[in-house]
């Protein structure tokens, strides 16, 4: 198997093989190159570092367990089911562990503003925490079906004193968001920064996020040394623009032993127009400043895509995973939204675990597979996300 370096990847054009780079202005490649040198040139220091674990520590309350489900593993039959629990950290998901990240690098190089987008609301709970922690203001970019649909992220990030930009245009959902927050990032972008919300964008974007998310992976792979005695026969996570799976993925790229899957929404169904299945049917293309697979029409404009998850419904995707699809070591696979939906239920009744929905797609797949797997076999799934945001929403789907 190809011993995989992280350190060497991307290039320094900010190429994972074929895709990422940075299709944008030239003004805007020297900004964005800035960015990347500042990164570079504090992230590898003690004084950045130990502050940021130290935050990770006290602040996020990392390391976050893994936990075995044994009433879900019991109910499937088969492998045992794992959770790595990043649904503990504070502000409930993965997205907090770049967004201090990203905070303290706007704080270091001097920027007035940081600028966002968000679906589920999960990122942008977590940048505006952050950027309330080392004060500094916070704008974040919403579509108006994901207000609606995430009200209680909404309220938090009013609380946290961010400036709250409702999306009108065309699907009132993420991609639009990423649209009208990049657009807001243009006017300034000596004094703004945009902290992207995953592994995706213009580089050096897709390598800081990816960077600032490997502690998942790293904590989860000696955990079930420590725990267990051996690593997981399967780690997955669900993928949307895909940063809680490359965090997790990271660690294990060189372990010959551990099958990576990532796991993408059908919505309702692979065949129909409602999906944002974007590595299972999408081709090479350009959006939002990098090259990935887009699901896009024949003129090469990104289609509207769909999931239940507010998270997921993105046309692109990171261009690592791009890259892991290619080359083989990442299966990405597909879940609906009743599959997902069936899974929220269940792990919520069997273990009190309510997920979000975004991770709820990877439990559902993990619940597929494990009857079929013998019982001396684990499955780790990242627990990306608490459902508190989702709860309402799913309640009212379901007639509960």
């Amino acid at each position: 198997m190809k011993k995989f370096d992280i350190s060497a990847l991307p290039n320094d054009e900010g190429y994972f093989g074929e895709y990422g780079g940075q299709i944008i202005p030239p003004e805007l490649k020297k900004v964005m190159d800035e960015i990347c040198d500042a990164y570079l040139k504090i992230k590898d220091t003690d004084e950045f570092q130990d502050e940021l674990h130290d935050l990770y520590q006290h602040y996020v309350g990392r390391p976050s367990p893994i936990f075995y489900a044994k009433r879900l593993s019991k109910k499937i039959g088969g492998a045992k089911i794992l959770f790595k629990r990043e649904d503990l950290n504070h502000t409930g998901a993965h997205k907090i562990n770049h967004c201090l990240g990203e905070a303290l690098l706007a704080k270091h190089m001097g920027k007035t503003k940081v600028l966002a987008e968000t679906g589920a609301g999960q990122h942008g709970v977590a940048l505006a925490t952050a950027c309330a922690l080392v004060g500094i203001d916070c704008e974040i970019h919403m579509g108006e079906i994901d207000i609606e649909k995430e009200h209680p992220n909404v309220t938090k990030m009013k609380i946290l004193g961010c400036k709250l930009v409702p999306v009108s245009r065309g699907t009132k959902t993420l991609k639009d968001a990423v649209d009208s927050a990049f657009e807001e990032y243009l006017r300034d972008p000596v004094n703004f920064i945009y902290a992207i919300g995953s592994v995706v964008g213009p580089h050096p974007f897709p390598m800081m996020v990816r960077d600032f998310q490997s502690v998942v992976g790293k904590e989860a792979r000696q955990q079930c040394l420590d725990q267990y005695g051996k690593l997981p026969d399967i780690a997955m996570a669900c993928v949307g623009g895909g940063s809680n799976a490359i965090g997790l993925f990271t660690a294990f790229l060189d372990d010959e032993s551990v099958e990576l899957i990532g796991v993408e929404p059908a919505g309702k169904g692979l065949e129909t127009p409602d999906n944002a299945a974007t590595l299972t049917l999408g081709s090479k293309g350009g959006l939002h400043g990098f090259e990935c697979y887009i699901l896009q029409d024949e003129k090469g404009d990104p289609l509207p895509v769909y999931s239940i998850a507010s998270g997921l419904d993105y046309p692109g995707v990171g261009p690592q995973h791009c890259y892991l699809k290619d080359i083989g070591r990442v299966k990405y696979v597909s879940i609906d939204d009743n599959e997902c939906l069936d899974a929220f239920m269940t792990l919520s009744r069997t273990e009190g675990l309510i997920p979000a929905l975004e991770s709820a797609h990877a439990v559902a797949y993990a619940m597929k597979i494990a009857k079929d797997l013998d019982q001396d076999k684990t499955i780790l799934v990242n627990l990306s996300g608490r459902g508190d945001k989702d709860a309402d929403f799913v309640a009212n789907k379901l007639n509960l």
